[in-house]
């Protein structure tokens, strides 16, 4: 089998996420720095405009004082926009330094404080349970660096569905291209970061788009909307410069007001719907030109890269300028904002004017440009686990049927510094590995370490192994079946119903690799092996194939009955005195020792003869 790493292994990913943290954090500070002097530069500056207006004013010269004000506020407004460009870019650093404090964290196992991501979690699906898709020290943890919900969605569902051939052949290059430019997948991470609230599902804003316009059949509002406030600025200038009494500037806010009062729930749904996905859509606006100007060359990037150029302009001007009406909304978050703002310019409506015109524009390629950017999050999870991961391989796609075989396979969630590897064959319909081991000797996790790898390929990434080559599978298990007090199951029931799910899936004749891990534990042991016995011929003559741990040695003679067909392996200890040893080594064969009598006794429990 070729060896088929994305990379040539050069400098040590440690190495260069602990020389990022270095530099990035020395630039925030010096950033830090700056942004205090100029923040000092705008009290100087504003107190410079007090200072020169009140002197020219206290001479009588009114023009200069006005001409003092008005230089320095041009000043000052240069002076904010110079401080949030400093300030932004102080928060840039910092979250590129966190970026590769986190890769740091990936690499030495300390998985807690990324997202679980539990709402995936789905105690019927085939694998995702027993195999650590989700949940505490997750392979979702170790993979996941997108940012918003609809690229948390993309990649869980990467992971929870076997891609086809020629997709999971597409992602892999995406991620052949992506992963060793780590500055750019971590730029591209740090520009969505600016903006934390992205959890709102934006599907959710976009089917509301295709709702009826508010102003459909309202084309009066739209005059008004024109008319209303400029007669209300230009009454309130009047009745300021004495020319009419104050009923005039009173007549037209109160209409205003009217109009908001009339249109108040329809103002608060525009607003709701805008401002839960106002950061998500900064953030995609921020992330897609690093995507837009540059020319690629895996086949998947290119169609990614066309769709956000579809009708010819680019897509990140277009949620750009949806970002920016999204944001117009938020006047109404402040007391002075909301009763100014509506007052006198009935702002809700004029924002909810321009999303309306906007729709009627752009709207139609809204979906596919939220969706695009969210595969690249998930592209660039899997490129970001690529690069971390240099001696890790791509895996080969077989054409042949139920084919897994594995050179140096090694579990993805173990971060010992010398992980143990294994090799494993297996190819064709219909045939069953039957491995056998003493307690605690490794099987459980060798089932895991197959199947989080078989995850893993077939969701385009790379898998921890020296060599891989396996067809494409739905992969299925039954290893952590539990007691379900509020449905009245017992543990064996609910194993029961785990394996006649894996029938039935095995009946619709799609291919099947199953990892089935001590079956039948929940009754004795001789309608356990019956159970067993039974279970293996019946998926014998199925479109199936997949690996079964026990300690059932009787199931070993399986591999008589069925010559060619089921296989024994087995991982073994040895006892040195009161020390058991575990090599953690598959082996041909059935397992030649167990240990349960000693691992008794050395918890104190009497065996055997002893008192």
């Amino acid at each position: 089998m070729p060896e088929t790493s994305f990379r040539p292994l050069t400098v040590a990913p440690v190495d260069v996420f602990t020389e990022n943290v270095t530099t990035h954090a020395a630039r925030e500070a010096y950033f830090a720095g700056r942004h205090r002097v100029v923040a000092w530069v705008r009290v100087a500056a504003f107190a410079a405009a007090g200072v020169g207006a009140y002197y020219f004013l206290s001479e009588g010269k009114l023009v200069p004082a006005l001409a003092v004000l008005f230089a320095l506020y041009l000043v000052f407004l240069a002076l904010v926009r110079w401080h949030d460009t400093v300030g932004y870019q102080r928060e840039q650093h910092r979250l590129l330094a966190q970026l590769n404090r986190n890769e740091l964290a990936r690499l030495d196992g300390k998985l807690d404080k990324f997202d679980a991501g539990l709402r995936y979690l789905d105690a019927v699906h085939p694998y995702a349970a027993d195999l650590d898709v989700f949940g505490a020290h997750s392979l979702y943890q170790l993979l996941n660096r997108a940012t918003s919900r609809l690229g948390h969605d993309w990649l869980a569902g990467w992971l929870l569905a076997p891609a086809p051939a020629a997709e999971v052949v597409g992602r892999q290059q995406a991620v052949a291209e992506l992963a060793p430019d780590v500055a750019w997948q971590q730029e591209w991470q740090a520009r969505a970061r600016h903006f934390p609230q992205q959890e709102t599902d934006p599907r959710t804003f976009t089917a509301w788009l295709r709702q009826p316009d508010f102003f459909a059949g309202r084309a009066w509002l739209k005059p008004l909307l024109v008319l209303l406030p400029a007669l209300a600025v230009g009454s309130i200038v009047g009745w300021l410069l004495d020319y009419w009494p104050i009923w005039p500037p009173v007549a037209v806010v109160g209409l205003i007001g009217l109009l908001n009062a009339q249109f108040r729930a329809a103002r608060d749904e525009y607003y709701q719907h805008s401002a839960t996905v106002r950061d998500a859509l900064r953030a995609t606006r921020d992330q897609l030109p690093l995507f837009e100007q540059r020319t690629w060359q895996a086949p998947r990037l290119r169609a990614l890269h066309a769709t956000l150029h579809a009708g010819g302009t680019a897509a990140s001007q277009q949620i750009g300028q949806l970002a920016r009406i999204a944001g117009l909304f938020s006047a109404r978050q402040t007391p002075f904002g909301n009763l100014f703002m509506n007052s006198l310019f009935a702002w809700d409506l004029q924002c909810m004017w321009r999303l309306e015109n906007w729709k009627a524009q752009a709207a139609t390629n809204l979906d596919a440009v939220l969706e695009a950017s969210a595969e690249l999050e998930a592209l660039v999870s899997l490129a970001g686990f690529a690069f971390a991961n240099p001696t890790y391989v791509v895996p080969e796609l077989s054409p042949a049927e139920l084919e897994c075989t594995a050179t140096q396979l090694g579990h993805p969630l173990i971060f010992a510094r010398q992980r143990i590897t294994n090799n494993f064959s297996m190819m064709g319909v219909g045939h069953t590995a039957v491995i056998t081991g003493s307690n605690m000797s490794g099987k459980s996790t060798f089932l895991r370490t197959v199947g989080l790898n078989m995850v893993l390929a077939q969701a385009g990434a790379v898998v921890c192994a020296a060599g891989m080559r396996l067809s494409s599978a739905q992969v299925y298990t039954a290893m952590r079946t539990q007691d379900n007090l509020a449905e009245s199951t017992s543990s064996f029931y609910a194993e029961l119903k785990r394996l006649r799910l894996l029938l039935e899936l095995t009946s619709t004749g799609q291919p099947v690799f199953y990892l089935l891990d001590e079956i039948l534990r929940g009754t004795n042991s001789l309608d356990r092996h019956r159970g067993a016995h039974a279970l293996i011929h019946q998926l014998h003559q199925r479109r199936a194939s997949g690996l079964i741990s026990t300690h059932d040695l009787e199931l070993a003679a399986l591999a008589d009955e069925l010559p060619g067909a089921v296989q024994n392996f087995s991982f073994n200890s040895t006892i040195e005195g009161d020390e058991i040893r575990f090599d953690y080594q598959l082996t041909p064969g059935v397992c030649r020792a167990f240990n349960a009598s000693k691992l008794m006794q050395l918890m104190g429990i009497a065996v055997g003869d002893e008192k």
